[in-house]
């Protein structure tokens, strides 16, 4: 039996693709070409994968610690800013990309 997948829109570019359930929106990115920064190797280490959740939010797990603070580093923080490297996708999303992202990484314990 396969995975279950969902549809993970990527906005600016309207590109829609499957991501299997459990995995990240990173992951899905990187498995279909879609350009997601991800400075720290997608292991919640800096804010260059920050997505803005415009559909699905509330089908999200919540936000730690770690990913609130590096949050804090990413520009056009919105209320339902997340890290593509820490979303795990149970459901359809629409994510937009923001134009621009900051590259610090932390280098301490992830």
């Amino acid at each position: 039996m396969s995975a279950r997948t969902f549809k993970v829109t990527f906005l600016p570019s309207n590109r829609t693709v499957d991501v299997k359930e459990g995995h990240s929106v990173l992951d899905g990115a990187l498995a279909h070409g879609v350009a997601l920064d991800h400075a720290c190797g997608g292991v919640c280490g800096c804010s260059t994968c920050h997505v803005i959740v415009r559909q699905g939010f509330a089908t999200l797990e919540p936000a730690s610690d770690r990913e609130e603070d590096m949050l804090d580093n990413a520009p056009f923080l919105q209320p339902t800013s997340r890290l593509g490297c820490q979303v795990a996708v149970h459901a359809d999303l629409v994510v937009e990309i923001p134009p621009m992202n900051r590259n610090l990484v932390s280098e301490g314990n992830h």
